[in-house]
């Protein structure tokens, strides 16, 4: 099974797709957040996945902000409405910053949505975590 990342920020949202074994992370696509449900809906059908992992902007100290409330209650909605996958919240610190960092990097030519890049970095993370877990 899959395991899809999502960045949720106000007006995009990006997503990254794991492998089936989940050793990689991919970017997936970036859609309008008002969008998102049905963006989901519709890739929880074609898609065999079983976890959604939510990136969880807390502040550097680790704190809630607005933007920190505002995700987790986002998470908890399509949770309600999706309860046939496991939706797991990650702190997701300093990724959609790589992910500006890494897109100022390319060309013009090689551009790059950093929106599902920095999903992809959340997805990473959270896959090494469970490979971390698992060889412990």
């Amino acid at each position: 099974m899959k395991t899809l990342a999502l960045d949720i920020g106000d007006a995009w949202t990006g997503s990254a797709l794991s492998d089936a074994l989940g050793f990689f992370a991919r970017p997936y696509k970036t859609v309008q957040t008002e969008d998102l449900k049905s963006f989901l809906v519709e890739t929880l059908k074609k898609e065999p996945i079983s976890t959604v992992v939510v990136g969880y902007p807390k502040t550097m100290r680790g704190t809630e902000s607005e933007q920190t409330k505002k995700i987790k209650l986002t998470a908890h909605e399509l949770e309600l409405e999706m309860p046939n996958v496991k939706w797991v919240l990650w702190d997701e610190r300093l990724s959609s910053k790589r992910a500006d960092t890494l897109k100022r990097a390319k060309t013009k030519a090689e551009k790059i949505d950093s929106h599902s890049v920095a999903a992809a970095f959340i997805l990473t993370s959270y896959l090494d975590f469970l490979h971390t877990q698992k060889a412990l």
